[in-house]
């Protein structure tokens, strides 16, 4: 038998359940503490992160500021500009890890797999060809090749290099 560790996992396995939605509370730090949190952007109405415990490397999270439930309880600004980070994700992971291709998508509902179900989000995940693997069908692990901290720092640097861009056209 071949075992895998990640001690890392215990991390979150550990983790005090609160009834403080988390999603809530990151944003309500202090910048300094962005990169900590795994905040790579703040914008007016959402911002993006970083997923803690990923599905693949660069999995990020658009979340609205507000505490909503559904895609329908969000406004017609909130959604505006969450479309418009989902692109922005995609532009910088494309620049920073050179995926093949993305998966996008929300899970509305614990019965649909969401993690945190009373604050809707949207996952961007980049995938590569073979990222799929007999360990996560027969081993139910998936491995991660990058810590986060790195994965961060590639992604925060194109993140800021195409706002810059859009900010200042040539």
């Amino acid at each position: 038998m071949h075992r895998i560790w990640a001690p890392w996992r215990i991390e979150y396995i550990k983790q005090l359940r609160s009834n403080k939605c988390i999603l809530c509370t990151i944003p309500k730090e202090p910048r300094e503490k962005d990169k900590e949190n795994l905040l790579l952007y703040r914008g007016k109405k959402a911002y993006i992160i970083m997923n803690r415990y990923p599905y693949n490397n660069g999995h990020l999270m658009i979340v609205p500021y507000r505490h909503v439930k559904s895609i329908v309880n969000l406004s017609y600004n909130e959604l505006l500009e969450i479309h418009e980070m989902i692109k922005l994700s995609i532009e910088a992971l494309d620049k920073a890890m050179h995926p093949h291709g993305f998966n996008i998508g929300a899970n509305i509902g614990a019965v649909a797999g969401a993690g945190i179900e009373d604050h809707f989000h949207i996952h961007v995940v980049p995938r590569w060809m073979g990222d799929t693997n007999f360990m996560p069908i027969l081993a139910n692990t998936k491995i991660m090749v990058e810590y986060l901290n790195e994965t961060y720092d590639k992604i925060e640097k194109e993140l800021l290099k195409i706002i810059s861009k859009e900010k200042n056209p040539a």
